[in-house]
C-alpha cells in the first residue's frame, strides 16, 4: 500500500477503532459518549487527530450531553449561520422537513466549516435523530493526504501563499431565494458582519500533529491574496479537484442516535439534497480554532 494511504488504526486499550476507508475516517465502537472517562476521551482525541474524521453508532445524547462532550475539546465555536436552540445557544439545529428539492441546499458543495472566520472552527460534531431510509450521506475527503500528493514542485510554489475566504456570495444568493418567504434562510447578525474576506494560509499545519495540509475549498476560497483573480483562478481550481479526488475519501451513511465529528484542518466534507420526501433532523456543534498558521 502506498506510505500515504496510512489509516490503518491506532493502539487503544479502552476504544475499538475500525478504518472506513484507507484515505480517512474510523468507526469508534465500545463507548458511550456520555459517559467518557479522561482515559478514553483522550484516546479519542488522538484517534480523531489520526483519522480526521470518527463516527459513533447508537449514542442517546441529549443537548447537554453534547455541549459537555464538545467542550472537552476546547471553546464553543462561533456558528455564523444559524442561531443555537432554546436553551442551549451552541447546539445548531440543521433539520430537513419533508418537500420538493431545495433551490439552495446548505453545505451542498465540498467545503470546510467557516474558514471565513479569523479563528475558523477546529473540530466539528453532528449529532443524528432522524435520518431518511436512504440518501441524505456526508462525503468527507482528506486534504493532508491530499497534500502529501502533491508533487514537491506544487507543494513549494504553494508555501507563503494565502487564500482568500468569504462567503458574501453566499449571502448574497440566499437573500435572493424570497419565491417563498416561508422557505428563506434567515441571516444572524453574526452572518452580517462577517462578509469581508480574510486570509489564511493555503497550506496549514495541525498544532497538534505538525500535520500539513491543504486549506481551500469551492464553497468559500475566493482568491489568493497577491494575485489576480485569472491568475489564481487556476491554482485554486486544481487544489480543489485535487483534493475531492475519490481516493481521497470515505462516506459516512446516516443511521438515528449517530455522532460523527471530523477535524476541519484536516478534511472537507460534501452533504446532499437526494432525500426530498423525507424528514432529517441533526444537531451540530463546533469547536473554537487557532488563527491558522
Amino acid at each position: 500500500m502506498d506510505a500515504a494511504f496510512r489509516n490503518s488504526p491506532l493502539s487503544h486499550r479502552r476504544i475499538a477503532t475500525h478504518p472506513i476507508a484507507s484515505a480517512m475516517g474510523a468507526e469508534v465502537s465500545d463507548v458511550d459518549l456520555a459517559r467518557l472517562d479522561d482515559e478514553q476521551f483522550e484516546e479519542i482525541r488522538r484517534a480523531l487527530y489520526h483519522h480526521g474524521l470518527l463516527s459513533f453508532r447508537g449514542q442517546r445524547l441529549d443537548h447537554g450531553d453534547q455541549e459537555a462532550l464538545t467542550v472537552r475539546f476546547g471553546p464553543h465555536g462561533v456558528d455564523a449561520f444559524t442561531d443555537g436552540v432554546v436553551g442551549h445557544p451552541d447546539i445548531q439545529p440543521v433539520v430537513r422537513e419533508p418537500g420538493p428539492e431545495l433551490p439552495i441546499f446548505f453545505g451542498a458543495n465540498w467545503h470546510t466549516d467557516s474558514p471565513f472566520l479569523p479563528q475558523p472552527p477546529a473540530i466539528s460534531m453532528l449529532r443524528s435523530v432522524e435520518v431518511p431510509p436512504y440518501g441524505g450521506d456526508t462525503l468527507f475527503t482528506s486534504t493532508r493526504l491530499a497534500y502529501e500528493r502533491l508533487s514537491p514542485g506544487m507543494r513549494e510554489l504553494l508555501s507563503g501563499l494565502r487564500g482568500l475566504y468569504t462567503r458574501a456570495h453566499l449571502t448574497r444568493a440566499k437573500e435572493q431565494w424570497d419565491d417563498d418567504p416561508s422557505r428563506r434562510f434567515d441571516l444572524s447578525p453574526v452572518e452580517r458582519d462577517l462578509t469581508d474576506a480574510t486570509s489564511h494560509p493555503l497550506v496549514r499545519t495541525h498544532p497538534e500533529t505538525g500535520t500539513r495540509s491543504l486549506y481551500v475549498d469551492v464553497n468559500y476560497t475566493i482568491g489568493i491574496e497577491g494575485l489576480h483573480r485569472a491568475e489564481a483562478a487556476p491554482i485554486l481550481d486544481y487544489l480543489v479537484r485535487h483534493t475531492t479526488q475519490p481516493a481521497f475519501t470515505c462516506r459516512v451513511r446516516w443511521e438515528p442516535d449517530m455522532v460523527v465529528m471530523w477535524d476541519n484542518r484536516l478534511v472537507l466534507h460534501q452533504a446532499f439534497d437526494d432525500f426530498a420526501g423525507y424528514r432529517r433532523e441533526m444537531y451540530r456543534s463546533t469547536v473554537l480554532g487557532e488563527v491558522p498558521r
